[in-house]
């Protein structure tokens, strides 16, 4: 009898047991399924929120740029936004199947700008940086420039190089806020610096004499050269920097990066189409456009 009891006593144990092992499974498998659940709502709420969603639901792409920095982004003579930004930004919306809208904007105001969602998209031909890249996210870079100099003529047997041209007595030309000056103040320590709101300013001062050289990007100098600065200025086309150049958009949202990442890759990479070769030889190979603005 007591043999019995202890069998029983055994089983009972066992079956108990056999239950508590059941609770755990279930209730993993209950949390996996809400884990599961969560992170689908919270990607659905990721994309609703996406700046691409907003852009389709829009139906118009907005598109901050500052339109002074040839041949990226400047004026013609009837006022019209051209250049190898905008020719990028058309592309663009077209692949998106919405109208585009182009906001000009002055560039020391441009990052507020679209911070404050006054446009969705920076594509002014931006250096991409550390330090801008604590308040914004940037795509990949679309083409590398550098920082070269434009020198009045006068010094063309004088100077060769930015260190020959850092003397007392010397006066270098830059734009104010962008990667130039700060390119500008590491090579010169001995030269005097002026800063100017517009790169135009800047080179003029170098036309009139009333600067000796202006640093600034290379794909502008060689097209200042290619009009009015052939006879009356050197251009020192060494760079003096690496300056990957992108589009910038707002922190937290990876469906719009994604997308203009897989864009460019594809305007890059299609040789059908061949977007992108077209687009630099038309704009930074050939100047018949030149005529457009001057």
């Amino acid at each position: 009898m007591k043999s019995l009891k202890y069998i029983v006593l055994v089983a009972s144990l066992l079956m108990f047991a056999g239950c508590n092992d059941k609770a755990p499974a279930n209730d993993a498998a209950k949390t996996s399924t809400q884990t599961n659940k969560s992170t689908g709502v919270a990607s659905l709420q990721l994309w609703e929120n996406s700046t691409l969603n907003k852009i389709v639901q829009r139906g118009e792409l907005r598109v901050g740029m500052e339109p002074g920095y040839m041949p990226f982004e400047m004026k013609d003579k009837k006022g019209n936004i051209i250049g190898f930004d905008v020719d990028m930004a058309n592309k663009m919306a077209k692949d998106m199947g919405v109208k585009l809208k182009i906001i000009p904007t002055a560039w020391d105001g441009i990052i507020a700008g679209l911070i404050t969602e006054k446009y969705d998209i920076i594509m002014s031909g931006m250096t991409i940086t550390q330090q801008r890249n604590l308040k914004i996210n940037f795509a990949n870079p679309y083409i590398v420039v550098g920082q070269t100099i434009l020198m009045n003529k006068k010094h063309e047997n004088k100077y060769k190089s930015a260190k020959d041209l850092d003397k007392k007595g010397l006066v270098i030309a830059t734009k104010l806020g962008v990667t130039g000056e700060i390119a500008t103040r590491k090579f010169f320590k001995n030269a005097k610096i002026i800063t100017f709101e517009s790169e135009s300013d800047a080179v003029s001062e170098v036309l009139s004499g009333n600067a000796d050289a202006m640093v600034y990007d290379q794909p502008y100098n060689v097209t200042f050269m290619a009009g009015k600065g052939g006879e009356k200025l050197v251009h020192l086309d060494t760079p003096l920097t690496y300056e990957p150049l992108g589009w910038a958009i707002r922190k937290g949202d990876p469906d719009f990066l994604n997308w203009l990442n897989n864009f460019l890759r594809q305007a890059q990479d299609d040789k059908v189409e061949d977007f992108a070769a077209k687009t630099y030889q038309k704009w930074l190979v050939d100047k018949s456009w030149l005529k457009r603005v001057q």
